[in-house]
């Protein structure tokens, strides 16, 4: 009895994520491709150096606004999951199926391949100086990198974790690679690129809502505890603090990278420039590296992140059972980690970046803001349930209100791509009602034979039986 109970517990997924760990997760998330990147879309949407340098002020302003928010949802909601967890909590099943369909078919793919492309772009962009690298080498090296992150959280969730922290400390090193120079050139007084910076004649306000997706696309990545939070150590106390000190600290450097990177070039030459870290710092060769090794740990966080949704949502019967099984000796979800594995590497081979982040962005801060507004819901449903940590009313108003008015307006932006990913979040819609509401749902995968597990795969959750 002792060791068949010993031998079922060997199999959960454990609190291995401290403090240190979540706070590198959430460093490593956030500080990736997006700022090596999203400088050419946020200078292109704005039109100007002086509105460019305010939008990456306000996106890191409202990304701290919705971590607080996710903070509390954390605190007060037990599961892991992030987005999923929270929207079914708060908002019901049919929601967070949409945000999972919408999930899995653009949002995590279309992101996974940006981030895999900026890996590839600066890997590579060196050797071809000064011109650019041709886009099948770029592809074909962004895809060996996402393959060798898929394979690294196949194998261990704790190799995962420790090559996360070390990546952070990379990806800050890559940072002050960029500050330092920049800041010291202003000192010495070169502000040529700051004159005029708020050139009217340059505006481009219609496009204000792309330059925040990407902005807010550097940022992304603050809401990753909330993915993994049955697996935090000390979740009421850490989640909170690892949040706060890492969007701050982003936000501090994010300012002080795009700084130096005006300071060094000219709005014409970050347009021009598909690696903009790489142009405006020859200083130093190693700078291009610690870009992609930055791009890497990305992809390692976001990776392990999303296979956790997927565990959650088979645990909850709205996604087939076979990802809720864990590896039974690695303890990795394996299933859920190899699903990206096919889509991801469609999106790198016909898309490109910046039409690839407009495509996701909307689906994702649509969710987003769907998230938040749960936790006013729920506030108002569930006043008597503890709240270790609380924000103030205005906080998840505010968020929720800018993340639901800046998806409205990416219509008028870019209405194709847009729209592109509006019809990709509707079309779970009759999936949701044929497959998910039907007294027994997938069906194929429910009845897995003995020999399908093999010894390697098991069960780690019960299914929750329909109501």
């Amino acid at each position: 009895m002792g060791k068949a109970k010993k031998e079922e517990e060997a199999v959960f997924l454990r609190k291995k994520i401290t403090l240190l760990r979540a706070f590198s997760l959430l460093i490593g998330s956030m500080v990736g491709s997006g700022i090596f990147i999203s400088p050419k879309g946020v200078l292109r949407n704005s039109g100007n150096v002086g509105l460019s340098l305010i939008v990456w002020f306000a996106c890191g302003i409202l990304s701290l606004f919705g971590a607080l928010c996710y903070a509390e949802l954390g605190t007060r909601i037990t599961k892991s999951g992030g987005h999923y967890s929270y929207i079914l909590e708060t908002l019901g099943p049919l929601p967070s199926f949409l945000f999972l369909w919408a999930e899995y078919f653009a949002i995590r793919p279309a992101n996974s391949a940006v981030v895999s492309l900026a890996f590839g772009r600066y890997i590579l962009e060196p050797f071809f100086a000064p011109c650019a690298a041709p886009l099948p080498a770029v592809k074909l090296v962004a895809l060996l990198g996402y393959y060798i992150v898929l394979i690294l959280n196949s194998w261990s969730v704790s190799w995962s974790a420790r090559l996360q922290t070390f990546l952070s400390v990379i990806k800050l090193t890559a940072l002050a690679l960029i500050i330092v120079p920049g800041m010291m050139l202003l000192a010495q007084g070169h502000t040529e690129n700051f004159q005029d910076a708020f050139n009217s004649q340059s505006l481009a306000l219609d496009k204000l809502p792309l330059a925040f997706y990407a902005g807010m696309f550097a940022y992304s990545g603050w809401f990753q505890t909330s993915f993994v939070r049955e697996e935090l150590v000390r979740p009421e106390r850490n989640i909170p603090l690892a949040v706060i000190v890492s969007v701050i600290t982003v936000i501090v450097g994010y300012m002080f990278t795009n700084v130096s990177y005006y300071t060094v070039l000219t709005a014409e030459d970050v347009l021009a420039s598909q690696a903009v870290a790489v142009v405006s710092n020859i200083l130093t060769s190693v700078i291009p590296i610690l870009v992609a090794l930055s791009c890497f740990g990305t992809m390692n966080g976001a990776i392990f992140t999303f296979s956790r949704t997927l565990f959650v949502a088979s645990r909850e019967g709205q996604w087939p059972p076979l990802f809720s099984m864990i590896h039974i000796r690695r303890h990795t979800p394996l299933p859920a980690v190899m699903l990206m594995f096919p889509l991801v590497t469609v999106m790198v081979c016909v898309g490109d970046i910046y039409h690839l982040l407009n495509f996701f962005s909307f689906s994702r801060w649509l969710f987003i803001g769907l998230a938040t507004l749960g936790l006013i819901i729920h506030r108002h449903r569930h006043p008597e349930l503890p709240r270790p940590f609380k924000v103030p009313l205005f906080v998840p108003v505010s968020f929720t209100t800018i993340c639901l008015f800046t998806v409205g307006m990416s219509f008028y932006s870019d209405p194709v791509n847009i729209s592109i990913g509006c019809v990709m979040v509707l079309s779970g819609l009759p999936v949701y009602y044929l497959v998910v509401r039907r007294p027994i749902m997938f069906s194929p995968f429910l009845a897995l034979p003995n020999w399908c597990l093999n010894g390697h795969l098991t069960y780690v959750l019960v299914v929750k039986q329909r109501r």
